[in-house]
């Protein structure tokens, strides 16, 4: 099978705000800088798997406005099939996102076009032609479901990023051979606190589950048990947003090029970590040049990886 990964997801202009800290409410705050990009969590991981060197395609729904054309510059500029990108007669979906100077950010998203719901037969025909077909909860849910289940159909691999969180989602994880929640995100899922209780008891459920966990890195659990670590870079957090969008970007892109998963996840790890120290989604993923060079000279990662574990597919 071909080593194409599609990428089903949202395309925003991302609106970015920086603050020294939240603002209370009623609360009127000067900000310290703004600017515009390209976001939304399918374009950030179609980006991110491309530069990571992947064969990406994009399905994904943009207005026929200035916010459009832009996003759809952006993904031929990164050498990304957009044969699965329409224009719609709904606005481009937009982000607005402020960061406060510790590097964290908050998102409210207005998802305008990211709301249209129809599986076309030309993006069918992509996702039959895949070797992964990933996907987040940034469209409609009848359409994550319309399109897991061709993949399946397929023999294609299916990956799902369950954010923004919310539950329950049950159809979805069914359907999922590999999953890529953060902690929150896992802990809502699951119903336990514990970021390793929660992808033991998901791993039950979904294959393989892979729980991001920022400054802490990543763990992996399948069959009930954890069956991986892999630690973060420790870095300076610039700006985070984004970085478990390169995370699983990276991954995927790696797994479709043959990779072992120990080192998929140390080279995800690796990338993630470079983005929090950059402004910006998009604009701040690693090349695969990048990320190499940072696993050669300062990443050491300790993954523990059972040889049952190689493969994060079903």
């Amino acid at each position: 099978m071909a080593s194409r990964i599609v990428v089903l997801g949202s395309a925003n202009v991302d609106l970015v705000v920086r603050q020294p800290r939240r603002a209370e409410p009623g609360e009127t705050m000067f900000g310290t800088s703004f600017q515009t990009g390209p976001g939304g969590k399918g374009l950030n991981q179609a980006v991110a798997a491309a530069r990571a060197g992947g064969d990406v395609a994009f399905i994904g729904a943009i207005g026929d406005d200035a916010f459009g054309a832009q996003l759809s510059e952006v993904l031929d500029a990164e050498r990304i099939d957009t044969r699965g990108l329409r224009v719609t007669a709904l606005p481009t979906g937009v982000a607005q996102i402020t960061v406060t100077d510790d590097g964290e950010n908050a998102i409210t998203v207005v998802a305008g076009a990211n709301e249209t719901a129809e599986l076309r037969d030309p993006e069918r025909a992509l996702i039959a032609e895949a070797s992964h077909l990933v996907v987040q909860l940034e469209r409609p849910e009848a359409l994550l479901i319309e399109a897991l289940r061709h993949a399946r159909a397929h023999g294609v691999t299916t990956v799902l990023t369950p954010a923004p969180a919310r539950a329950p989602i049950d159809e979805l994880l069914a359907l999922a051979d590999v999953i890529v929640p953060n902690a929150g995100e896992a802990a809502l899922l699951a119903g336990v606190a514990d970021a390793e209780e929660a992808a033991v008891s998901l791993s039950r459920t979904v294959p393989t589950v892979v729980v991001t966990r920022g400054a802490e890195g990543a763990v992996v659990a399948q069959r009930g048990e954890i069956v991986s670590r892999v630690p973060a870079a420790a870095v300076t957090a610039v700006d985070t947003t984004g970085a478990g969008d390169t995370f699983t970007g990276v991954l995927v892109a790696r797994l479709a090029q043959g990779a072992a998963q120990a080192d998929a996840l140390a080279a995800a790890s690796a990338a993630a970590s470079l983005t929090v120290t950059r402004p910006g989604a998009a604009a701040s993923m690693p090349t695969r040049a990048e990320i190499d060079a940072a696993l050669a000279t300062r990443w050491h990662p300790h993954v523990l990886t059972p040889p049952r574990a190689e493969a994060a597919t079903r």
